[in-house]
């Protein structure tokens, strides 16, 4: 059965791509400004603006409704790492402009803030998907998890074609295309 949680996993599964796109884009000595204000664009659209958008404006709250507290414990947790993800985001973001400005140095500062992000995330995706969404399975009716369902299509489906989550995964997957081709 399609779940709530599921929904969010699928989402982790693309994200863990782009991750390892990521990865991959940080042995490159000379690497196309243009991907990697892709991969910003993808972050902030795809990874936090849908899939933490779902998870903070409406999977946090229901968890809270079930008893979660929002200030400490897993979703708590949740939330931190969240904000530290926006904060390497914005380090990739600052540095990619400074490189194009001439400062060439600052592709480390790109790239080390691509790494602590990667590794950020696969950590904190592997909490989401076997601690707190396996909390979640047990607290959640199966109407909380259908109601939360239908609530994530609304999310995916709003804005322009462009912004939609389908679209972010094939942009995702050109990426993967680009840089692990096998």
């Amino acid at each position: 059965m399609n779940t709530a949680t599921k929904n969010l996993e699928d989402d982790h599964v693309s994200i863990l791509k782009l991750i390892d796109v990521m990865e991959i884009m940080t042995d490159n000595s000379d690497p196309a400004i243009t991907d990697l204000e892709e991969v910003v664009d993808l972050i902030r659209n795809f990874a936090d603006g849908l899939h933490h958008v779902k998870e903070e404006k409406l999977f946090f709250p229901l968890m809270a409704e079930r008893g979660f507290s929002l200030t400490q414990g897993p979703v708590a947790v949740m939330l931190s790492e969240h904000e530290q993800g926006r904060n390497y985001v914005k380090g990739i973001s600052e540095n990619i402009q400074l490189v194009k400005d001439g400062d060439l140095s600052s592709l480390n500062l790109v790239y080390s803030n691509m790494l602590g992000y990667g590794e950020l995330l696969r950590n904190h995706i592997a909490k989401e998907n076997n601690v707190l969404f396996r909390m979640a399975d047990h607290a959640l009716s199966a109407e909380d998890q259908q109601s939360l369902l239908q609530q994530f299509t609304e999310v995916e489906n709003q804005g322009s074609s462009d912004q939609q989550k389908t679209d972010f995964i094939a942009r995702i997957e050109k990426l993967a295309q680009t840089y692990n081709p096998s």
